[in-house]
């Protein structure tokens, strides 16, 4: 008599606790290569923007383009012409981040700012972890050094001209910072006179996040200590004191220059 060979209930059981196996062993390494394509789109992001951002300077007599958004008091009416001094300026960005704000009008006050000119490309702004279904079309910031804000009770002063900037390689300009509701707002700073964060460090792309610096470049910046991240992912503004970070040294260098040295 002809028998036909089938799989035995047993033996299907090994086949699929083989294969559960072998998943749980790739999907990591799968999510892995996952954040790391990410990661160089956000870094190339990030290249491309700065690369505006010189552009910019290079038509304007080295003036830095506006790197607020409209959190530091722009008055809502004439925002271009009204005022003085640093409100006069148009943004790089007009303000996206106000609630309440719909898709096409983030989308818009991208289109309207001072970069787009030379970036012509919506994509660019927002690092390819942002989800359409949040309404996150920018997740970039310029740091406040940047013709942003300044702190005058840090002795903090942003920079308003291109040939104010010591050391380009070492200097923020953007960052990925992950965005609140759907948009960053206007900036991003580190404290200078004391050893603690002001902004939270963003957490992004594993335990740290991406920056580009006034030379053009962008890299990743892995956070070494272990109260940057508990910190960073509690999403507070201004931590406690804490003696001896690292990551809060060198990001109040990049972000301040030489003024930040303790």
């Amino acid at each position: 008599m002809n028998r036909q060979r089938a799989f035995t209930l047993v033996e299907l059981l090994v086949v699929i606790a083989i294969i559960a196996l072998l998943m749980a062993i790739l999907m990591p390494a799968l999510n892995r290569a996952r954040e790391q394509g990410k990661r160089a789109v956000c870094l190339s992001n990030l290249r491309q923007l700065t690369t505006a951002w010189i552009l910019y300077a290079d038509e304007n007599d080295d003036r830095i383009v506006n790197g607020d958004t409209g959190e530091y008091g722009y008055p809502d009416s004439d925002m271009y012409a009204s005022g003085g001094g640093h409100y006069k300026e148009k943004p790089w960005v007009l303000p996206d981040w106000r609630s309440g704000t719909t898709d096409e009008e983030k989308k818009q006050a991208i289109k309207d700012g001072a970069l787009y000119y030379y970036t012509k490309n919506i994509k660019l702004y927002k690092c390819p972890t942002g989800r359409k279904s949040r309404n996150e079309w920018r997740l970039y910031a310029i740091v406040d050094s940047m013709n942003c804000k300044d702190w005058p009770g840090m002795g903090a002063v942003m920079l308003k001209n291109r040939l104010q900037i010591k050391n380009t390689a070492y200097r923020f300009v953007f960052l990925d910072d992950g965005g609140t509701g759907g948009s960053t707002l206007g900036g991003w700073t580190c404290e200078v006179t004391e050893e603690r964060w002001w902004d939270p460090p963003p957490i992004r792309h594993g335990d740290g996040t991406t920056f580009s610096f006034a030379d053009g470049h962008s890299e990743y910046r892995k956070w070494g200590d272990p109260r940057t991240i508990e910190f960073g992912l509690k999403g507070e503004a201004r931590s406690e004191l804490q003696p001896g970070n690292k990551d809060i040294r060198w990001s109040s260098a990049g972000c301040w220059g030489e003024v930040a040295a303790r």
